[in-house]
């Protein structure tokens, strides 16, 4: 009985031995298999690493104010007797605002013009005496000083009148209206805002280093992200002679055309100086870069050392400048016409096979639209 126990376990045991060295050669040939297979090549596309000349350029990010901006206010106290504008209307410079009551000053007028005139009548026949010698020149100096007083008077009131015909103090485009009809005013309360939005001044500042490079005259370009895509061109027409003790900064202010009136006073914009400066730079599309918090670095596409004809892929740090566009300099990595890949660089990885395609690589352009984004 023990025997027979015996022979079934050694018979178990050669069973397993010979299942698991089965098994060992079917995973050492998969293994085996494994190393000599080689994955496809990854279709990519590539862009040449191209010599360019960019302008130099000085960027800040500036603040837009009207040209001339007022909140049109009463002068005089009195009570809103007609509105004669529209809330966001454009107005000419003269056109009726608002009429104040003048009651009271159109009643005085009629008195005090009519004693100007009879100030004035008596002037007339003194000087006439005068020169008879009928009068003495004090008499003739006294009817003077009543005629003047008396046309004083009336322009005085005529003043009044006028002050309270509220008027656009120049052409622009209105605001919102912040009276109402029989309103009393008092002095200085506020009626609509007036902004002159034909052109417009966009105030910034640059560090002081580069004042010896500023001067009027030089372009700007403004460009804002209530206007995607969308850059206006104008030029500088003021430097400030006074720097910030504090910032050390220098305040410059540009005039950009507005006859759209898109731009809006109190709006932030992102400025560029073009200096009268070009500069030779290496160039690849932005989206060639793998940025990583090591480093940034491109792909160059080589021949394949393994494969004849093939090509493959050598990971290549770099060292970036200014972006523009589409594009972002390369200071340092990378030499021209060498060819990088220029999508999809996040899924590759050094030494990979690939195989170039660029019948659906995108356009790049230094100046993108909106559309092409």
């Amino acid at each position: 009985m023990k025997k027979r126990i015996l022979f079934v376990v050694i018979g178990l045991a050669a069973v397993v031995a010979a299942l698991s060295a089965v098994k060992a050669m079917q995973i050492g040939a998969m293994v085996e298999q494994g190393k000599k297979a080689v994955p496809p090549p990854e279709t990519v596309t590539t862009a040449a690493v191209r010599s360019d000349t960019w302008e130099v350029a000085l960027t800040a990010v500036g603040s837009l104010t009207a040209v001339q901006g007022v909140t049109v206010a009463a002068e005089l106290p009195g009570k809103v007797a007609e509105i004669a504008f529209e809330p966001g209307a454009k107005v000419k410079k003269g056109d009726l605002l608002i009429r104040q009551d003048t009651s009271v000053e159109e009643a005085q007028l009629p008195g005090a013009v009519a004693q100007a005139d009879l100030a004035r009548t008596v002037l007339e026949r003194d000087a006439e005496m005068l020169a008879k010698q009928i009068i003495s020149q004090a008499d003739y100096d006294v009817a003077v000083a009543n005629h003047e007083q008396a046309m004083a008077q009336a322009n005085n009131i005529r003043a009044v009148i006028a002050k309270k015909t509220i008027r656009a103090p120049f052409t622009g485009r209105l605001g919102i209206r912040q009276v109402n009809l029989g309103q009393i005013l008092r002095e200085g309360d506020p009626i609509v805002t007036l902004q002159s939005l034909d052109s417009i001044y966009v105030d910034f500042t640059l560090p002081q280093q580069e004042l010896a490079r500023l001067r009027a005259g030089l372009p700007v370009r403004v460009t804002t992200d209530a206007f995607p895509g969308q850059a206006i061109d104008g030029r500088i027409t003021a430097v400030n002679p006074l720097v910030d003790a504090e910032t050390r900064n220098v305040r410059l202010q540009a005039t950009v055309a507005n006859r759209a009136e898109k731009l809006r006073p109190g709006m932030f914009v992102n400025t560029s100086v073009g200096l009268p400066i070009r500069r030779t730079v290496l160039a690849i599309p932005a989206t060639a870069v793998l940025y990583a918090p090591y480093g940034d670095s491109v792909f160059i596409v080589a021949d394949d050392k393994e494969r004849k004809g093939g090509k493959a892929l050598r990971q290549q740090f770099v060292r970036l400048g200014e972006k523009r566009g589409d594009f972002v300099a390369v200071t340092d990595g990378l030499k021209g016409g060498e060819d990088v890949v220029s999508t999809g660089v996040f899924k590759l990885r050094n030494g990979q096979a690939v195989v170039v395609d660029n019948r659906l690589s995108p356009p790049f352009r230094e100046s993108p639209k909106p559309e092409n984004n």
